[in-house]
């Protein structure tokens, strides 16, 4: 492979790593704050509800296999071999995003409305909305942009390097919580300004994955990281922040 077509490619992954990526974000907060009444979907009862279940259960599904050994190894599927290794990460969140936006999109809504917030309550749940996906972001950001967004895999395919992995975040909202783009994203589920089952069924299927889906991953922290995770983990709790935090530590080599 030349120079001039492996940055092609890489910029070519890039591009739709990064449109995929927005669309999808924006699909999410649109769709989940109108309460799932605006999914594209329209499956007829009670079909959709089988529809909505099995575009619910991909996305935690098909993200933790992803994580596991021989997801990643799937993950080199998708890029010339030469490589592959390196654009991994890229492609990860391609096929997460796609993931993403196949449950907001495709929901096939109930038409039912049980509450919806008016007048000034509905501007102080959007805010309360806005906020909690400002957390989120900020949670993204500590945990490394270039890593979560897709960044570091086809940047290092376009210069001839290696990807680089950033350290385990120990510091911002990581001095909280051990995860806090989890716990974010599990309160934007609670704090739309619109009620539906629909909305119901989101908000406690993703909380449930928030609150388990770390276990792998950090599983797989405690084998690669030992003892340097495991003194991380004594002084910052797994899910629900501590109100103060924790002293600084030195960061721990993650590797997607």
């Amino acid at each position: 492979m030349t120079d001039l077509s492996r940055r092609f490619i890489a910029i070519a992954y890039g591009l739709v790593c990064h449109a995929i990526f927005g669309l999808a974000a924006l699909t999410m907060v649109i769709v989940m704050g109108s309460g799932m009444t605006l999914g594209f979907g329209r499956v007829p009862e009670p079909w959709n509800w089988v529809t909505n279940v099995a575009l619910l259960l991909q996305l935690p599904l098909g993200h933790s296999f992803l994580l596991s050994d021989r997801g990643r190894r799937i993950l080199t599927w998708f890029a010339p071999r030469a490589i592959a290794s390196d654009m991994a990460p890229t492609v990860y969140v391609i096929i997460a995003a796609l993931q993403v936006g196949a449950l907001f999109a495709l929901w096939s809504p109930s038409g039912i409305v049980w509450w919806q917030a008016e007048g000034t309550l509905f501007y102080v749940f959007v805010a309360l909305f806005l906020s909690t996906w400002g957390l989120l972001g900020l949670s993204t950001l500590n945990a490394g942009l270039e890593l979560q967004s897709g960044f570091n895999g086809w940047s290092a395919v376009f210069l001839g390097r290696r990807v680089r992995y950033p350290d385990m975040p120990t510091t911002g909202l990581f001095r909280f919580t051990r995860n806090p783009i989890y716990v974010s994203f599990a309160l934007t589920t609670w704090t739309v300004p619109v009620w539906t089952p629909d909305q119901l069924l989101v908000a406690v299927a993703l909380t449930s994955y928030c609150v388990l889906g770390p276990i792998l991953k950090e599983a797989r922290y405690r084998r690669i990281h030992g003892a340097r995770f495991e003194a991380y983990a004594q002084d910052v709790p797994y899910f629900v922040p501590r109100l103060t935090p924790a002293p600084r530590a030195d960061g721990v080599r993650s590797d997607v």
